[in-house]
């Protein structure tokens, strides 16, 4: 149970982190409304905190959290921006994704 409950930290740690660059790369870059720049800050300000709650120490933490960034930013481009993922992009986050289980989860 605990691997389910880092998995899903590690999940809405990335939707935090995805979302809140998105609303703000949206505000600065496409010359969105202020506001959007506002609520992307707050988003990223809760990435910071969803991590906290990971039974590993910070440098594991933030050293698999990596390869679930790069696999969530690849969920999230071909989702939302509608760019789908090619056989290169699915080989690379499956290796991301084992290095993540190499880090976080394989028995000491």
């Amino acid at each position: 149970m605990l691997i389910m409950q880092s998995i899903a930290l590690f999940l809405l740690a990335g939707l935090f982190e995805i979302g809140g660059g998105y609303l703000i790369w949206h505000w600065w870059r496409n010359g969105g409304h202020w506001s959007f720049g506002l609520l992307g800050a707050a988003v990223l300000f809760l990435y910071g905190i969803v991590p906290t709650y990971q039974p590993a120490h910070f440098g594991r933490v933030y050293a698999a959290y990596g390869g679930w960034f790069v696999v969530l930013s690849l969920l999230w481009a071909w989702q939302v921006e509608r760019i789908a993922p090619d056989r290169f992009d699915l080989i690379g986050g499956f290796v991301c994704l084992m290095g993540v289980a190499v880090i976080m989860y394989w028995p000491r």
